[in-house]
């Protein structure tokens, strides 16, 4: 298929900038009015896509079975699709506060600083972005806490924004990343971020932008689709006799660069390390065999499982890393269902999404979604797919 297909004008007020919230009036003090934002991250709208009868429910129903105009399904409603025995698989990749913002010596200019992975941590040696580039030379050391202790030296080059630093503070590895995480923001999206009044993160981002279930850290963002499952909902799932299985995928920037060619075959991804344990696949494969759903929860675990899917369609144990780019026409190998969120135009994650449930039908979702005012992005809407 061709990059230009998945073109679509997406209106700027529905890109998301928090995730679904309630906003509650209170009055201080002094006779004054606040507001405050309470996260309500399972009550998002719900769009359900069914693949084989091409339709697409958007409304709640009646008694009758009728659906109610303008009475949107939330994201609690996806427990009416799933029965005893069916299987979850979510991405418990953790998020780590990769944000930072520094200064740098004897100019103080203001620099951002993106950490993307730690490649040595005896030399306190990250990987990072750097913003504004141009300013960052090899030598240069930048400044990231007032009092001059957390101080790092640019040792090289890697790409148009990538450098190499190593970070001068001499302490246990532990205390190292405590104090220089302390210092970070949740690594909120560009198109999150630019678009929000000061363009900076707040205190609960790094809260709002964590799955409830996430462990393994190395993700520098957030598993999205993740993002969706409160507390509640999962014990409801877990009452109702749902499994849930948990493969790890630490979520890159890849996803977020944009595709220079028209034609996708042609479109190269950045690698992003995975694990799936034996534990995994004994879950996965007991239900597979067993003729329930199996549903993949967000992009990255159906990169995952795509990934590590054997062909007698079985999930196979997996640590490594994966390049994989997956576009419509597409075979899948494992999960038979998928929860997405609405992304935005030319994305390598509506590619994806689009694979899964068929172009025309999820671009038709798409066309739905903008017409009734769907939220897209990190903490949009969500999709359900169906194989029925």
């Amino acid at each position: 298929m061709k990059l230009s297909q998945f073109k679509f004008k997406l209106p700027e007020e529905l890109i998301a900038l928090y995730p679904h919230s309630l906003y509650r009036e209170f009055e201080t003090e002094d006779g004054g009015k606040e507001t405050f934002r309470f996260t309500r991250r399972d009550e998002c709208k719900l769009m359900v896509l069914h693949r084989k009868s091409q339709t697409i429910d958007m409304y709640k129903h009646d008694a009758d079975g009728n659906p109610i105009e303008g009475e949107y399904l939330d994201f609690r409603n996806v427990l009416d699709y799933f029965d005893e025995g069916d299987t979850f698989i979510f991405n418990d990749t953790k998020v780590f506060p990769a944000r930072l913002y520094g200064t740098k010596e004897k100019t103080d200019a203001k620099i951002e600083v993106f950490l993307l992975r730690e490649l040595n941590k005896e030399m306190r040696l990250w990987d990072v972005l750097v913003e504004p580039a141009r300013k960052i030379r090899i030598g240069n050391k930048l400044f990231f806490d007032e009092s001059g202790t957390m101080v790092a030296e640019v040792i090289d080059n890697t790409t148009s924004r990538g450098r190499t630093l190593r970070f001068l503070y001499d302490c246990p590895h532990d205390e190292f990343k405590q104090e220089l995480f302390a210092l970070g923001e949740a690594p909120l999206p560009r198109y999150v971020i630019d678009r929000r009044e000061n363009h900076h993160g707040t205190p609960e981002d790094m809260e709002d932008f964590q799955c409830i279930f996430a462990k393994n850290e190395g993700a520098v963002t957030a598993p999205a689709t993740g993002l969706h499952f409160s507390r509640e909902l999962m014990k409801r799932m877990e009452i109702r006799g749902i499994n849930f299985a948990y493969v790890t995928l630490h979520c890159g920037l890849g996803n977020f660069h944009g595709i220079e060619v028209e034609d996708l075959t042609k479109h190269k991804m950045d690698s992003e390390q995975m694990f799936i344990s034996s534990e995994a696949c004994e879950i996965v494969n007991r239900t597979k065999k067993s003729g329930h759903h199996i549903c993949a929860v967000g992009t990255s675990v159906v990169k995952a499982t795509e990934t590590a899917v054997g062909t007698d369609g079985m999930l196979k144990e997996y640590e490594g890393w994966t390049n994989k780019f997956i576009f419509p026409p597409y075979e899948f190998g494992l999960a038979d269902t998928m929860i997405a969120n609405f992304y935005h135009p030319l994305s390598t994650l509506l590619m994806e999404t689009a694979a899964f449930g068929g172009y025309e039908l999820v671009m038709k979702a798409y066309d739905l979604a903008v017409k009734n005012n769907y939220k897209f992005g990190c903490f949009g809407d969500a999709l359900l797919i169906l194989n029925d």
